[in-house]
């Protein structure tokens, strides 16, 4: 009030006062003030001057006021500058407002308002601080004016329509808003408006918690939206106003929760940006841009979508930088149509489906990412869309790390592959460059080029992989170079038949089959490759094995550190041209200038080709090999079982011996477990106890896979199981993965065949070999099941079990000790943590996995005692704590 205004009383009755606030109104002027005692006044209040109406002394919202008529608001302003504090305000009709200013300005300070909206339109202004609206129809708030508005500590619910609306080209502050049980969208903001909200609440809402329409922009800091029947943020419309200035939407430090469908969901040409946000626990996608949308993510959190974390469809462009996608029920990143997506330094981890899936033709980029821990592929890649990959690390995938199909196109440096069924699988035609990446401890092969695929891949390292390392697939014609290959359990590079690759500079090492296997017809040219230590785990495989009508061409290679250098199938046509030989016990490569290996070797020789032979020492004891099985690490199970079966077998022998007739036995096997868990050891040891006990006559261990068994072409699988069953007479035939023969259907599939000829196999010679089939628990159950041949056969199963950490450290020990390392005792304590921080996942290589955790501490030592000035002996044998590798 001015040293010049006066008061005016409103009371029911009294000297000197109105008996209505109508009145006082009338009486008064500019800058007046209006008190009114406590009570409820029925009336039609029009204020078209400057006042201030607020109670006399009394309760809290004392004066309540009710308007006169359901047709008209039960408060009006047309003049600037009007208070009204501490007042109900009550209309009759919910879907009209009541209250009203149609043109000046009004400020509604500690009110409750009910039965209508608060409306404001014109070039009005509005303010509303420490306000109660409820029980309103479409709206609680309606701002459409060319003015400001503004909403502190303002509380709207119990609405049958829209919390709050925003419209025209009004500006529009709220702070500390609360919206809830609004049976529409809890605040939306369209035309030209402006709104910021700073700390607001939205909860319940019947459909979206924000919505943003048109060419408005809205920019949003502290706030949280949750628990909505739809999008928690829905953009629609155009990013830019009609003035040319900018439209948008803003998130900063917000939460959206619970969602009925999208977390925030953006399409037309919204263009949205979230920095520090979090999206939790929506029944839809964490967020979704469509049309020609923008989105923009920053340092934000996706947690827990039902759908696909992120979508972009349309042609609309997301970005996402810094960002965590974990526990999506769906796809982490899903990208259709034309769009575009840049992700840099995320995380995608835990997703029911692929983490990232681009399909159509749209692009994606992913530049230092990590993904981890999917049910399925890391990345999968089809149709046309295209992928550019700078860095990052995929690790622990269900299926395979990167999966390329179609026609899909790709670009990746730098990415590196841990765990997984398999590393990376091209089966598109598109253009697919690998550059500098690496592939570790897939479970199957490290890189595949499927059929027809010319992919190019320069400088990758594949290892530690638990079938082969670099398969080119059927007339497959990739370029190859500078790559190696290292501690793949099977063939380092296999070449499928009619394939033509080029390869050069390429180094494959210490393989568990051979160095390069070249299938039937194949070509291809192999320059200044190195082949070293094939069968690096004793079996006798030929570095290079060259399948019939193979015509590969090899020049400037050389073949180190194995057995045996060459193994040529009949009809096999390689040219050597300046190759070399080098630590080689039964070398056959031809040296000079364009020689050629025509000629395959015997009919007799080919077993060897396709099936692992370990011979058994003829020393061996009984109490000496029962000595060596309980001194494998772990294995509790296992070797009692074995010390079961032994007396069981010696029990049998003595009755043999005593011309007694011996009782019903199969002395079949089902090993099953996780790779590394010991089951080629023990197989290898159950053939020389059998030998031992007498019940077999050499006690051998012939290893072999489905391509060991089963043939390209009619007529070729029944000899080809053959000849490895013949392999393995006297001993034990050992077939791992022996579910893969029954897993792939089709016409042109043979594994049914190959079955059918090992049980009639081991009918014919029942007492001449022990078949041993291993695998993982449940696809070995499903296995022996499917043809009740093998399950009259195989009807007793030994269960690996995964190793414990300190039987991790022990294998460690065992290992340092043969390469005459010790460990530091502060050493032991810290692999044993390490081993304890190891997921135990199908994909964990438990022994394998110990023994390439010590060839890394060893290589890491080397390293550390390259740089002492001084190095004494124990410096060169002790591994200590700053050996071990502390991370995955």
């Amino acid at each position: 009030m001015t040293p010049t205004s006066a008061v005016h009383r409103v009371a029911p009755k009294g000297r000197g006062t109105h008996r209505s606030i109508a009145s006082a109104v009338r009486a008064a002027r500019d800058g007046d003030e209006i008190r009114i005692a406590p009570g409820t006044y029925v009336e039609q209040l029009l204020v078209d001057r400057t006042v201030h109406l607020l109670p006399e002394d009394g309760p809290e919202l004392a004066v309540r006021l009710l308007a006169a008529s359901p047709g008209r608001p039960v408060l009006e302003v047309a003049a600037a500058g009007v208070l009204v504090e501490g007042i109900a305000l009550t209309g009759q009709d919910p879907g009209l407002p009541a209250v009203l200013v149609g043109a000046g300005d009004l400020q509604l300070d500690a009110c409750e308002i009910s039965g209508g909206r608060v409306e404001a339109g014109g070039d009005s202004s509005l303010a509303l601080t420490d306000c109660r609206v409820s029980g309103a129809g479409l709206a609680g708030v309606h701002v459409n004016t060319t003015g400001s508005a503004r909403l502190t500590r303002v509380v709207v619910e119990d609405i049958q329509g829209t919390g709050v609306v925003i419209a025209s080209r009004a500006a529009a502050e709220a702070t500390e808003l609360t919206v809830r049980r609004v049976t529409g969208s809890g605040v939306r903001v369209r035309g030209d408006a402006r709104a910021v909200l700073r700390d607001c609440r939205i909860s319940g809402p019947g459909r979206s918690g924000l919505l943003v329409e048109d060419a408005a922009a809205l920019t949003a800091l502290d706030c949280r939206v949750e628990e909505t029947a739809a999008e928690g943020v829905r953009v629609l419309g155009s990013s830019a106003r009609a003035d040319g200035r900018a439209g948008g939407v803003l998130l900063t430090r917000c939460e959206v929760l619970r969602t009925g469908t999208d977390g925030v969901a953006v399409s037309g040409t919204g263009d949205v940006l979230l920095r520090n946000c979090r999206l939790r626990d929506g029944s839809g996608p964490g967020a979704s841009a469509d049309g020609e949308s923008r989105v923009e993510l920053v340092d934000c959190q996706v947690d827990r979508a039902h759908g696909s974390g992120l979508v972009a469809r349309g042609s609309a462009r997301l970005t996402a930088e810094g960002t965590s996608v974990t526990g999506s029920r769906a796809n982490g990143l899903l990208a259709g149509d034309r769009s575009e997506v840049r992700m840099a330094a995320g995380d995608v981890t835990e997703c029911s489906f692929s983490a990232v899936h681009a399909c159509d033709d749209s692009r994606v980029t992913l530049t230092s990412c990590r993904i981890a821990s999917t049910a399925e592929h890391g990345i999968r890649v089809t149709d046309r869309a295209g992928l550019t990959v700078e860095g990052g690390r995929i690790t622990d995938c269900g299926l395979t790390g990167v999966q390329l199909d179609s026609a899909a196109e790709a670009r990746m440096r730098g990415l590196s592959v841990v765990r997984g069924r398999a590393g990376i699988t091209t089966e598109s035609t598109g253009t697919v460059v690998l550059e500098e990446c690496d592939v570790t401890d897939a479970e199957r092969a490290g890189i595949s080029c499927g059929t027809g695929t010319a992919p190019v891949l320069r400088d990758c390292r594949i290892s530690g992989t638990g079938t082969a390392g670099l398969v080119i697939g059927e007339r497959a014609t990739p370029s190859v170079d500078g790559c190696t290959v290292r501690d793949a359990a099977g063939s380092g590079l296999v070449v499928g038949p009619g394939a033509e690759p080029r390869v050069r500079s390429v180094t494959v090492a210490r393989t568990g089959k051979n160095s390069l296997f070249v299938g039937e017809k194949a070509r291809g040219t192999f320059e200044d490759c190195v082949f070293a230590g094939a069968g690096s785990d004793g079996a006798a495989f030929p570095a290079l094995h060259v399948s019939a009508g193979g015509a590969p061409v090899l020049r400037g290679c050389l073949v180190r550190d194995t057995e045996e250098d060459v193994a040529l199938e009949k009809g096999a046509r390689p040219v050597f041209d300046d190759c070399l030989a080098r630590d080689v016990r039964n070398p056959s490569l031809p040296t000079g200038v364009e020689q050629s290996l025509a000629s395959a070797g015997s009919p007799e020789s080919d077993p060897q080709t396709t099936a692992r032979e370990t011979e058994a020492p003829s020393e061996d004891t009984l109490e000496d090999l029962l000595a060596e099985l309980d001194g494998l690490a772990g294995l509790d199970r296992v070797k009692h079982d074995v010390s079961s079966l032994v007396k069981l077998m010696r029990m049998v022998r003595r009755r043999e011996e005593m011309g007694l007739a011996p009782p019903p036995l199969s002395r079949h096997l089902v090993f099953t477990g996780n790779p590394g868990t010991g089951k080629t050891t023990v197989a290898r040891l159950y053939g020389r106890i059998l030998a031992a006990v007498g019940l077999l006559e050499r006690g051998h261990l012939v290893e072999a896979d489905r391509s060991a068994l089963v043939g390209e072409y009619v007529g070729h699988t029944g000899p080809k199981t053959s000849r490895v069953f013949q392999q393995a007479r006297g001993g034990v035939l050992f077939i791992d993965e022996a579910y893969s023969l029954t897993q792939y259907a089709g016409s042109n599939d043979f594994g049914q065949e190959a079955i059918a000829t090992l049980l009639k196999l081991m009918e014919d010679h029942r007492d001449d070999v022990v078949v041993i089939v291993a695998g993982y628990l449940k696809e070995m159950e499903t296995f022996v099941r499917s043809n009740p041949g093998l399950a009259s056969r195989f009807n007793r199963t030994l269960l690996f079990e995964d190793y414990g950490s300190a039987e991790l450290v022990s294998i460690v020990e065992h290992q340092a000790a043969q390469h005459q390392y010790e460990l530091a005792p502060e050493a032991r304590e810290v692999l044993t943590a390490r081993f304890d921080a190891m997921p135990r996942d199908r994909g964990f290589g438990n022994g394998r996995t110990a023994r390439q955790l010590f060839q890394a501490m060893t290589e890491r030592q080397a390293y550390r005692v390259a740089e002492l000035p001084d190095v004494s002996e124990s410096d060169v044998m002790t591994l200590r704590t700053q050996d071990i590798p502390q991370t995955p």
